[in-house]
């Protein structure tokens, strides 16, 4: 595992919440210790750390990722609301402080080097066809317009942080283990897996509402 330099980071644990790198999370900070935490790190370099906190295991998770506030705006009543944005991911080695906030040293985490480039393509592209097969086929389920956005990532690793965020449903535990990944191939493979499995199924679905559709209209 490709894991970098040390630093200490504040960290923000979170119910539920995994971070990736490159995604937007706004916060609106209002407990007392948060406060403080926003004040001491917008006085350095407005970063810190995102961690999910279980609550059904009552733990917080080794792995998270570094946010970096983008824009902040305090009211009166001294509570903010913030914008973040996804840094690098971090592993959390030691707590070095619990008060009045959380705060750890952590080391970067990187994606371990590729070496077979065109098939961490070629496995990409198939990622980004089943993805483009889900949304379809739930815009057909759904009678809706669904798409994909414009800037959506071309490159592998960010294509896998990008699908990683947008899981659909209560998918937390999944989210996590997709952000401790540290191969890009095996984090695309388990994405392949998921969205294929959720193709197959849309498929099946689409197919029987077809049936039904084409009956009634045979039928009217």
């Amino acid at each position: 595992m490709a894991e970098l330099a040390v630093r200490e980071l504040p960290l923000f644990p979170l119910p539920e919440v995994v971070l990736f790198p490159q995604e937007v999370l706004p916060l609106h900070i209002f407990e007392s210790r948060y406060r403080i935490m926003l004040q001491t790190v917008l006085e350095s370099d407005s970063r810190f750390g995102v961690v999910r906190w279980d609550p059904v295991e009552k733990k917080m998770a080794d792995v998270g990722c570094c946010a970096e506030i983008i824009k902040h705006q305090t009211s009166e009543d001294g509570r903010s609301n913030i914008v973040t944005l996804g840094q690098q991911r971090f592993r959390v080695l030691e707590v070095t402080r619990k008060a009045p906030f959380l705060t750890a040293m952590v080391s970067w985490i990187e994606d371990e080097k590729v070496e077979d480039q065109k098939g961490l393509q070629k496995l990409s592209d198939s990622v980004m066809t089943a993805l483009q097969d889900v949304v379809a086929l739930t815009g057909k389920l759904t009678d809706s317009e669904t798409t994909l956005p414009d800037d959506l990532p071309d490159l592998p690793r960010e294509l896998s942080f990008w699908i990683g965020a947008h899981l659909g449903g209560p998918v937390a535990d999944e989210q996590q283990k997709l952000l401790e990944i540290s191969d890009t191939n095996e984090r695309l493979k388990r994405e392949f897996e998921m969205l294929d499995h959720t193709r197959k199924q849309l498929a099946a679905r689409t197919a029987l509402k077809d049936t039904f559709s084409n009956v009634d209209q045979a039928n009217p």
